[in-house]
């Protein structure tokens, strides 16, 4: 299915169900489909063709998810920008991408025009393209055929190992995401999907606010996440799901609204990225709430391994099972499959894994359609996956293999630590030894 087929098909079959809240404002499937059909004619007028970048450097903002399936239908690529990136990071990408076109909200604007001014690039602001909108005639886009397999998002990685690397995913790609983060999620048009985490990551944009709609579930987006606010709008407006990373979770639980707010309507609460310490878990499955959570790369999707919402209170701490039409393999330096409960590479095949690097067929990280990811974990005999760490952060001591993360789970749960990290240090004795950084409370 294309992926702005999505939309189209809901606005159909149940126009009037609410698909996004911002700021106050409620948009209707068929009101955000009839934006996708302004935005798309803007796009062709501005010479927008298949395979062309369109970069988009902004906050949260229902201009963003406009733009994406608009792109789709033109068969061009959406570039989403890490505003948090310094401005020569950011121009790299751009020239990396050799992205065409590049629109803005407000707050970025100074930002990109001067990166446009530097590089030839087109900007654009949010607020021209939707007035532009208004007054535009909406013929039928050409070319509508065959754009499942046509990339339609190019997401840069952090850029831990190296240079940041383009990774690419097609519109199948995406929509194979949807289907198996449905599975998660238990995701059904009844839910309801807070979104506070960057949608220019695909943890934001694709683990839980794109799927939503493929469900034709309702989504309010935050600009951006805090606490409170994130806080407020689960005790007001009473979503079902909504997804965390460690930082933001732990800003909740040291909220002073915390202990006051009712968080009855959280059917569950989602974790990704990095590992959750057991004590945050804890606190969540006190008042109720279960903690799942979700493995995955930007390479990946991202949804690729989860913990669902009735292994939740039963499995803390797991990344939890292979998801739905993924096939997860763990590796041993010679490639070979490792025993249960050894530690091996997690190595992903699945119809969300990435089409490839951009400009980088060969990159051996993504071969035969297999992606290595560089994280280590482990498999019980249950088939819950325990992730433990990066190889590249692998401590070799007195021949010993020591996992950081490992290290780090037991640091977290000390009261006296606010945060830690274990890293590698040489010794003339072992090789190497374990050095704990921490922040006091």
């Amino acid at each position: 299915m294309p992926l702005a087929d999505i939309i189209a098909r809901h606005a159909r079959a149940s126009p009037d169900q609410c698909a996004l809240h911002f700021e106050g404002e409620d948009i209707s499937y068929s009101q955000l489909w009839q934006r996708i059909e302004r935005v798309t004619a803007v796009l062709r007028v501005q010479g927008v063709k298949q395979g062309d970048r369109v970069a988009y450097m902004g906050l949260n903002d229902p201009a963003m998810l406009v733009l994406l399936f608009a792109l789709a239908r033109l068969g061009a690529i959406l570039l989403p920008l890490n505003y948090r990136l310094a401005p020569a990071e950011l121009q790299a990408i751009l020239d990396h991408s050799a992205a065409s076109l590049i629109v803005t909200d407000e707050h970025h604007a100074p930002v990109a025009t001067a990166m446009t001014l530097a590089g030839g690039l087109r900007p654009i602001s949010i607020a021209s393209l939707h007035a532009d909108a208004a007054d535009v005639v909406v013929p039928e886009p050409e070319n509508l055929v065959e754009l499942d397999e046509l990339p339609v998002l190019l997401v840069y990685t952090s850029g831990t190992t190296g240079k940041p690397k383009g990774a690419l995913h097609t519109q199948a790609g995406l929509v194979w995401n949807c289907v198996i983060s449905a599975h998660a999620h238990d995701l059904n048009p009844s839910d309801h999907v807070l979104t506070v985490l960057p949608m220019f990551h695909v943890g934001g944009l694709c683990i839980q606010t794109l799927p939503a709609l493929h469900a034709g579930a309702l989504v309010t987006l935050h600009r951006r996440f805090e606490a409170g606010a994130w806080l407020r709008d689960v005790q007001k407006r009473r979503p079902t799901i909504s997804l965390m990373v460690p930082a933001t979770l732990r800003a909740v639980l040291e909220h002073a609204d915390f202990e006051k707010t009712d968080l009855s309507s959280l059917k569950l609460l989602n974790a990704g990225s990095s590992l959750v310490p057991v004590s945050m878990i804890a606190a969540l499955h006190a008042r109720g709430v279960p903690v799942c959570q979700v493995y995955g790369a930007t390479e990946t999707g991202p949804v690729s391994i989860y913990l669902r919402r009735e292994d939740a209170m039963r499995i803390p701490g797991s990344a939890g099972e292979a998801g739905l039409h993924v096939d997860v393999r763990l590796l041993d330096e010679r490639g070979e499959d490792v025993a249960a409960n050894e530690v091996g590479e997690i190595c992903i095949r699945a119809p969300n894994v990435m089409s490839g690097y951009w400009t980088d067929a060969n990159n051996p990280a993504f071969q035969n359609g297999w992606f290595r990811s560089g994280d280590l974990a482990r498999r019980d005999d249950n088939g819950f996956y325990w992730v433990v760490g990066r190889s590249k952060d692998m401590i070799i001591s007195g021949g010993e293999n020591i996992y950081p993360a490992e290290l780090e789970s037991v640091l977290a749960e000390c009261p006296d630590i606010l945060e830690a990290a274990v890293v590698g240090r040489d010794d003339a004795r072992w090789g190497e030894v374990a050095v704990a950084v921490v922040v006091k409370k």
